[in-house]
């Protein structure tokens, strides 16, 4: 029988179900008990320990934010509504816990509020479908991708993605389920937000226009203000960065061009989908993992009464048929789930749309375009698969079932988080691999600054240099200055080189001839006074960075 032919329904245990036996539990199965019982608390305890693992870890193991965070902190303090590679939304947020909390740990923290704002999402997108343990193990189960948890740590573009096409998929099942406005208008709201948040929300937006032109029920919606007021929000939303695109020229989209890599041939429009495809399965194998644990063992059904001698091989050695009136009865259907009810066929088609659209939509773009699918791509693009997967499994939720689910996740949460802790606290002492998190930004942005002060008795206002070493010197100065990026006036507009001229910069570079002066920082500062180059070790294991550096003094 296809998924397809009849309702999908899972059993659980009542909300009062209590144990089975007056037997003393173990504390095993004293946890099993409750989260059968309150899935809800369970899931508000899984959120909080992910929320403090993921932000204590990197709080503790970065010695330096890493480049992203960098990255945020130079462009969010300008309050532009665009810049010239990505929408402005995280470095906006950045800014703000910077300006509320001026602590590394509080951007560790707005990327877990992001993951677990998406997995509550999550959570009450799939409850009315498979009730409360079903939505906690669609949860739990996604939470096996390292997109949550081991690269969510660095707070960028790809994270911030997460809660608004999580409110995507929750609205639109709810809008076209319950056909209420407000479930549209939230569905115009999650994509006027994911456009701020990432330009990739095409990506989002290709299969959720085609399932609503294409499937038979859905278009019936095209026929209500709903999908019209979904557009009208979204627009609104999104409206000042697209008056900005256009003023710009489209900025960002020239910058992404640039970037790109060319087509080389025919064999590209194959070779780049596939690798992409398989850089996914490659991440999904864990949560897949965890899954497993719906399939197997398989759950041992209750034995059917035989009804009658003509059950199975008669005297004569004939089958009996399945018209035969003794026959035995067909199986009793699978009552609903806790909290939950039967899934019809549109409903199914919806939840696997929101599973694979994303995911098929993005390899179908790189197989027309031939271009390479970064396969960090792949953040938003499974946030529903595990509840297709409890979908799909028919599987009872007993405590049994419930202990072999939690296990497996647990087993892939302890194993990230080692894996996590043996790259930046073991493994520098041991392969030498340069690590960005590592980096000696503190000792930079202490040393040039007091360099400066020192040959100019001013504040230092203004840092020539590239995103990452002048964004190191930046944040890490007491003095808080602003950055030339790349020593180029188009990258940083709201730099006035008059100013810059007046207040003097210090020119940093970290590559190439420390005692000789760049050539890309050379139309801005070419009278800057060269300093002697110096080293300052990395922040963890062997191995240390040659700064060269010079003055551009006050006129």
């Amino acid at each position: 029988m296809s998924v397809g032919e009849h309702p999908v329904t899972i059993p659980a245990a009542s909300p009062g179900a209590g144990p089975v036996s007056d037997a003393p539990q173990g504390p095993v199965s004293a946890v099993l008990s409750w989260i059968e019982r309150k899935p809800q608390a369970a899931l508000g305890a899984f959120l909080a320990l992910h929320f403090a693992v993921w932000t204590a870890l990197p709080a503790l193991l970065y010695a330096n934010l890493p480049l992203d965070l960098i990255e945020a902190l130079i462009y969010g303090r300008q309050w532009q509504l665009g810049y010239d590679k990505l929408p402005p939304l995280p470095w906006w947020l950045v800014e703000i816990a910077h300006r509320l909390f001026g602590v590394d740990a509080a951007y560790y923290a707005l990327a877990q509020a992001s993951v677990v704002i998406a997995f509550a999402l999550v959570f009450a997108t799939a409850r009315p479908l498979v009730g409360a343990v079903g939505a906690l193990f669609a949860v739990l189960i996604i939470d096996g991708m390292h997109y949550f948890q081991y690269t969510a740590v660095k707070f960028n573009h790809d994270v911030i993605q997460l809660p608004f096409w999580a409110l995507a998929g929750y609205a639109l099942l709810a809008a076209l389920t319950r056909g209420r406005l407000r479930h549209w208008a939230l569905l115009g709201v999650a994509f006027g937000g994911a456009l701020w948040a990432k330009y990739f929300v095409v990506i989002l937006a290709v299969p959720y226009v085609l399932f609503v032109l294409l499937d038979p029920r859905a278009r019936r919606a095209l026929a209500t203000p709903g999908p019209w007021l979904a557009l009208i929000v979204a627009l609104i939303v999104t409206a000042p960065h697209l008056i900005w695109l256009y003023q710009t020229d489209f900025l960002p989209f020239a910058y992404a061009s640039h970037r790109a890599t060319a087509v080389r041939g025919w064999f590209d429009h194959v070779l780049h989908p596939a690798a992409f495809a398989a850089s996914q399965v490659f991440f999904l194998l864990p949560s897949l993992f965890i899954a497993g644990a719906l399939f197997w063992p398989k759950q041992k059904s209750a034995p059917l009464p035989l009804v009658g001698r003509g059950w199975g091989r008669g005297s004569r050695g004939k089958v009996a048929s399945v018209d035969d009136p003794t026959s035995p009865p067909d199986p009793p259907p699978l009552p609903p789930p806790q909290g939950g009810r039967e899934i019809d066929s549109f409903e199914r088609r919806i939840v696997t749309l929101l599973a694979f659209g994303p995911g098929l939509a993005m390899i179908a773009l790189t197989a027309v375009s031939g271009r390479g699918a970064v396969a960090m791509w792949g953040y938003p693009l499974w946030l529903f698969i595990g509840l297709w997967i409890v979908m799909v499994a028919r599987s009872s939720f007993d405590a049994d079932r419930i202990g072999r689910v939690v296990a497996a996740w647990a087993a892939v949460f302890v194993i990230f988080i080692g894996v996590f802790v043996a790259d930046y606290a073991v493994l520098p002492f041991i392969d030498h691999r340069y690590r960005a998190v590592l980096f000696p930004g503190d000792a930079l942005g202490a040393s040039l600054t007091q360099r400066f002060h020192d040959a100019t008795g001013v504040p230092l206002r203004y840092v020539i240099g590239t995103m990452w070493d002048g964004g190191n010197l930046a944040h890490y100065s007491p003095d808080q200055p602003q950055v030339l990026i790349d020593g180029a006036p188009a990258r940083a507009p709201w730099i006035d080189l008059a100013d810059l001229r007046k207040n003097g910069a210090v020119v940093v570079w970290t590559q190439g001839d420390p005692a000789k002066l760049p050539a890309q920082f050379a139309n801005v500062a070419a009278d800057a006074t060269i300093g002697a180059p110096f080293d300052l070790p990395m922040r963890g294991g062997p191995g240390a960075v040659h700064v060269g550096w010079a003055i551009l003094k006050p006129k």
